[in-house]
């Protein structure tokens, strides 16, 4: 009978160092989707960053534009709103990009016209962003905002 449970736990002892290297082995199959999945989400969270700040500066921009002025901002001075706005608050993994800011005054600048102020970005991401671009070409950014003249 001894000689039957020291063989038992000799392969029980086999059996538990086998387990290991299992574990070890589906951990090395795994961890680069992990890392995918964590740098997916961090690329993603920077692209909504940018998406929201480029949202913040045309609506600065356009409040800017259409607030009552005597005289009233001219679309080079609502441009340089938008862009002072956005200096140093977008993130980007790669090289950045300028954003391109339009004004649109085609009713005019009188009480109640419509000033439309459109900010455009190429996104650049960190990892899986540069990748991903370089798949589909750039991640392009766009954020409209309309308001009435006072």
């Amino acid at each position: 009978m001894s000689h039957r449970r020291a063989h038992r736990a000799r392969d029980c002892r086999t059996l538990v160092g086998n387990e290991r290297g299992v574990v070890a082995l589906e951990f090395v199959l795994v961890f680069p989707f992990l890392m995918m999945v964590l740098f997916g989400i961090i690329d993603t969270s920077l692209l909504l960053c940018d998406k929201a700040v480029l949202i913040n500066a045309s609506r600065e921009a356009a409040r800017a534009g259409v607030v009552v002025r005597v005289p009233q901002l001219s679309p080079a001075q609502i441009t340089t709103v938008a862009q002072n706005y956005l200096q140093n608050r977008l993130l980007t993994g790669g090289t950045a990009t300028t954003p391109t800011v339009t004004i649109n005054q085609s009713s005019g600048t009188s009480s109640g016209a419509p000033l439309k102020v459109t900010v455009t970005y190429i996104y650049q991401g960190l990892v899986l962003g540069s990748a991903f671009s370089a798949l589909t070409g750039p991640i392009t950014l766009t954020a409209s905002t309309v308001m009435n003249y006072e």
